[in-house]
């Protein structure tokens, strides 16, 4: 009995640091996480926000304006052009025509850069994008094959007649170029089944002129070209558009920044 009294207040002090010890061990378990993560939180790099698309207190950059082809699917390098017309405001508020003479085909634009309607069109003859000299002032007789070209370049559209007392619309009235109706009027050039083909290998025929169909023309090229005036784009099929209008892709930052650096090192214009 006495051993069992000696041992009961032993077992007591020890059960009593047992659980002391266990309170206290709780205690770490729950404490030291809690500093851990207090720890973190000031210590802690602070949080990395996603890249910004502009530096803190910079200008927004503006969206760039495209063309609009709608349901279309012009050619690289139509769509290029026309993007940069209506990005750079080079039609200056007009409507403006692209003539693509590797596709055979005619877009009009609106103002604001909407497409009003395309067709296909017949082209000179000959392949190149210079007009031969002189050729404007020649009787159609006296034109060469060779001189059959349809020129490329930028040129404001003039409504007007020509010598046939037809209405035309002038892209380049001192070479005599015009886009007009196209003229079935000799029968073995094929001209109305050259348009409604689907190749563009047979869509050249004419002197130089622009041939297009006669509702497009009637209905959106002339109603355009009055309403709004125009500017004309025939594009090259062996230049660059870079070489005949200093056109670039207005959707390439690389070439944006190049062409403004281009500007910039232009020497201003003496007045």
């Amino acid at each position: 009995m006495q051993r069992q009294d000696r041992a009961g207040p032993k077992r007591s002090e020890f059960v009593r640091w047992a659980r002391a010890g266990v309170l206290a061990g709780i205690v770490v378990i729950v404490a030291v996480p809690m500093l851990t993560a207090s720890w973190k939180r000031h210590h802690a790099a602070p949080p990395q926000a996603s890249a910004p698309t502009q530096q803190m207190g910079a200008q927004p950059q503006p969206r760039v304006q495209l063309a609009d082809f709608g349901a279309e699917q012009p050619s690289p390098d139509a769509r290029l052009l026309a993007n940069w017309v209506v990005a750079t405001g080079n039609q200056r508020k007009h409507a403006f025509i692209v003539v693509d003479k590797k596709d055979a085909r005619v877009y009009v634009f609106m103002p604001d850069g909407r497409l009003r309607d395309s067709a296909p069109v017949l082209l000179g003859e000959a392949h190149g994008d210079d007009v031969a000299p002189g050729v404007g002032d020649k009787p159609l007789e006296e034109v060469q094959p060779q001189e059959k070209t349809t020129p490329a370049g930028r040129f404001v559209a003039e409504s007007g007649m020509n010598t046939e007392h037809e209405d035309v619309i002038w892209v380049d009235y001192d070479q005599a170029i015009s886009m007009h109706r196209v003229r079935p009027w000799v029968e073995t050039e094929r001209r109305l089944e050259r348009l409604a083909s689907l190749t563009t290998d047979d869509n050249r025929i004419s002197f130089g002129c622009i041939n297009l169909p006669v509702r497009f023309y009637e209905d959106v090229a002339k109603p355009t070209v009055t309403q709004y005036g125009a500017i004309v784009y025939v594009l090259p099929e062996v230049k660059t558009l870079q070489q005949v209008f200093g056109a670039y892709d207005v959707t390439d930052p690389a070439q944006v920044a190049a062409a403004r650096q281009s500007a910039k090192a232009r020497p201003a214009v003496q007045g």
